[in-house]
């Protein structure tokens, strides 16, 4: 076989695929019901805001999957980190190792741009994912609890 893999930025005209992957990993999380973003909103948001990042991995031209990151700060290393919102893999393009090298690319990029941590999270369910972080040396922060505003507890806050 003479597949080749390789990953790249997105731009605006990759928007419909982000949206796409977006959904499946939205049906595959279970959460599909919460999917309300929309080709405008990821187009503004990503490409004129710039307010997060993407990479799109392609097998011979064609997107199999795609991470999506931003900027963080760390106080206590007084450098800037990266955190992983998503990185997805289509289902049938799963175990032959695309997903390591994209986290594998982000992490040169993290070292690169000086950044002191590169984190995400995960659902605690899915552990196929789980054993993957734990294979590559990464440790699950369990002293610390992810808390979250959205909607009305969110506007009723702001005031």
């Amino acid at each position: 076989m003479n597949d080749k893999f390789k990953i790249r930025e997105a731009g605006k005209d990759d928007v419909p695929v982000i949206l796409d992957f977006i959904k499946e990993l939205a049906e595959y999380e279970k959460l599909s019901n919460e999917v309300n973003a929309t080709e405008d909103m990821l187009r503004r948001n990503l490409f004129e805001k710039k307010y997060a990042e993407v990479l799109i991995g392609e097998l011979n031209s064609e997107p199999v999957g795609f991470s999506l990151f931003f900027h963080n700060f760390s106080t206590f290393l007084g450098k800037p980190g990266i955190y992983l919102e998503d990185l997805y893999v289509m289902e049938k393009y799963r175990g032959r190792g695309f997903g390591r090298k994209m986290l594998s690319y982000l992490a040169k990029l993290t070292v690169e741009r000086d950044c002191g941590r590169l984190e995400w999270s995960v659902l605690d369910w899915n552990k196929p994912a789980i054993d993957f972080y734990l294979s590559i040396g990464a440790v699950p922060m369990e002293d610390w609890t992810v808390y979250r505003l959205t909607g009305k507890e969110l506007s009723s806050l702001a005031g």
